[in-house]
């Protein structure tokens, strides 16, 4: 991720100092896609998967965490992969590693009836930070869309670039496995998955070059779609979403410990301006995630909103597609390992340097086993990406509405009508990130409750289709409340998955409603786990997976299973802290539950 203050040099008023030239499409199949004039029928599945529910909750298994090792550990052979550096050789630098991304695309579409597009976008930029650059290029993959009447683009995007200390060296070791192999290998791994799929919008998985040299692949791509008319519906832009370890200077805001990890947050940022739209799309899949993934993930996450565009002094490849007006959204791991001051004596961090390695040999038989990069959070975080494309793609558009100013208080009226419910998100000036109240409703006027008199109100909404997806929130509107309003309940959040016997190999095996509970919680011994499994018949392999802070199985308790009430008593062997079970019953998980262990 390239430091602010290098980047102002490069990209003064969020345009590049040297624009980029002769940007083309090298498929020119792909380019017709990307345009919206192509014939949907021509990439059709023949067996069409676009219920989001089943997509959903196959993907939590679908997204594989050995996929994404083995994608790091191949960005990691290459040496470098600096904007700047070899592009002829097959094993080294940017050309081997863009070269390889495209086969993994091509390989991805040949196991999904070719409907996934492998293309170049290919531009020139002279007179770049490093000297003239032709024939750079990002890679994508690009996924039809089967409705080209409301042609839009939803864009997975990561950097593939490195670099180490010096800007302009390209014979450093630059294996930038948390920046930003880390995104990198979850776009690929969302293109594996999400190919066999069918979507209404078109979805682009977007591996660009130049980032580091001032986000020069993602201005290319984002001047393109604006030179060509072409709208965008989201922009979700990964960078360093892998790793989970604090490093000393950790740009804010960020983890205040050096050494602590965090596993189960991942951040998002977005521009916080009222008359745009990006911080609405932020929210937007905070409630994605709470309504549709939260209680179906075996390790749920935190979404954290952060109410800025990027960390301090920091910028990323989501930023070139702002300045356009395109909505969009960066992801970041709760946690990084430096803040790229490189220069700095004191510096002692990964990012930007020659350490931002996958992992170290800790036992000296030459075989790496302690990982800087988690992957089952990597995996996590690729499922929330894969969801919010998901929504994004078979979703509606955000409602047209007004905010009325009445005696009685604010109104909102929807303008446009077609859609089953709307909700609306409030929240009082001075109050961010999050809304204070998001209601649901299906009037298409809706008078605002709760509100406070001599208060300013920022108010915006989206659109809920008859499938039960959300549309992203909308821009907001402010408007001062002169009269208190009375109270309502807040959205229940009614249009949650059930992903019981979906996306699950064996779907023919009873239905069952376990509850699972520990006592006493928290701990400092011994803890029994009562499991109630009510509607299950006969004999069935069924054991405890116990799994740490940072997502990795660290026991398993089996046990036998009978109708009804069961109870198994367990021993902690590990150190303080929060720790998750999850009820395995014939390779299925049936229910969690999170124990604290504490140590005196």
């Amino acid at each position: 991720m390239r430091p602010l203050l290098s980047l102002i040099l490069l990209v003064p008023l969020g345009t590049l100092a040297q624009p980029v030239t002769n940007i083309t499409v090298t498929n020119a199949t792909a380019e017709q896609v990307l345009k919206g004039q192509y014939t949907p029928t021509d990439f059709a599945a023949t067996q069409v998967i676009d219920d989001h529910e089943v997509i959903l909750c196959e993907m939590r298994w679908g997204l594989n965490p050995d996929s994404l090792k083995s994608y790091l550990v191949q960005l990691e052979a290459f040496h470098t992969r600096h904007s700047y550096s070899d592009t002829l050789s097959a094993t080294t630098g940017i050309g081997a590693a863009r070269r390889w991304v495209l086969g993994k695309f091509q390989q991805f579409s040949a196991v999904n009836e070719d409907r996934l597009l492998p293309t170049y976008l290919k531009f020139d930029w002279p007179n770049g930070s490093c000297g003239d650059a032709f024939g750079w290029k990002n890679v994508l993959g690009v996924l039809p869309g089967s409705d080209n009447a409301d042609h839009q683009l939803i864009i997975v995007e990561a950097h593939l670039d490195s670099r180490c200390a010096g800007d302009c060296d390209t014979a450093c070791a630059a294996p930038g496995m948390e920046d930003n192999g880390s995104g990198a290998a979850l776009v690929l791994e969302l293109a594996r998955v999400m190919s066999r799929y069918s979507f209404r919008h078109t979805i682009v998985f977007m591996l660009t070059t130049g980032e580091e040299q001032g986000l020069v692949g993602a201005d290319a791509m984002a001047e393109w779609c604006d030179v060509n008319g072409i709208a965008i519906k989201g922009v979700q832009n990964n960078d360093i979403v892998g790793g989970v370890l604090c490093g000393q200077t950790s740009s804010a805001p960020s983890c205040e410990a050096p050494g602590s990890v965090d596993s189960l947050q991942v951040r998002l940022f977005s521009n916080g301006s009222t008359s745009q739209v990006h911080r609405g799309f932020a929210r937007s899949l905070k409630l994605f995630y709470q309504e549709k993934l939260q209680s179906q993930m075996a390790v749920p996450m935190a979404i954290s909103i952060i109410p800025q565009e990027d960390r301090d002094g920091r910028g990323g490849d989501h930023i070139p597609f702002r300045t356009r007006g395109y909505r969009n959204v960066r992801f970041t791991s709760a946690n990084e390992h430096g803040n790229a001051s490189v220069d700095s004596v004191w510096y002692t961090d990964h990012q930007h340097t020659s350490s931002d390695v996958l992992g170290v040999d800790t036992d000296g038989d030459q075989l790496v086993d302690s990982f800087f990069v988690d992957f089952n959070y990597l995996q996590r975080n690729a499922l929330i990406n894969g969801m919010g494309a998901t929504l994004l793609a078979l979703g509606p558009q955000p409602p047209t509405f007004t905010v009325l100013d009445e005696p009685t208080g604010l109104r909102v009226l929807i303008t446009d009508g077609f859609n089953t419910a709307y909700r609306i998100g409030v929240r009082p000036s001075g109050a961010d990130p999050e809304f204070e109240a998001v209601y649901l409703t299906t009037d298409t006027s809706f008078a605002v409750p709760g509100l406070e008199a001599g208060t300013t109100y920022y108010i915006s909404a989206a659109a809920v289709n008859a499938e039960g997806i959300t549309s992203p929130f909308s821009r907001e509107y402010g408007k001062s409340n002169d009269v208190d309003t009375p109270p309502a309940p807040n959205d229940p959040l009614p249009y949650g998955l059930d992903c019981w016997g979906i996306g699950i190999p064996e779907v023919k095996q009873q239905r069952t409603d376990a509850l699972l509970s520990a006592h006493p919680n928290p701990t400092s011994g011994f803890t029994t786990f009562t499991i109630d499994v009510p509607n299950l018949q006969g004999r069935h392999e069924a054991y405890l997976e116990i799994f740490d802070a940072q997502g990795r199985a660290v026991d398993r308790v089996p046990f036998r299973l009978v109708p009804g009430a069961n109870t198994v008593a367990y021993m902690p062997r590990h150190g303080s802290g929060a720790y998750m079970a999850r009820l395995m019953v014939d390779g299925r998980l049936l229910g969690s539950e999170q124990v604290v262990v504490v140590r005196e």
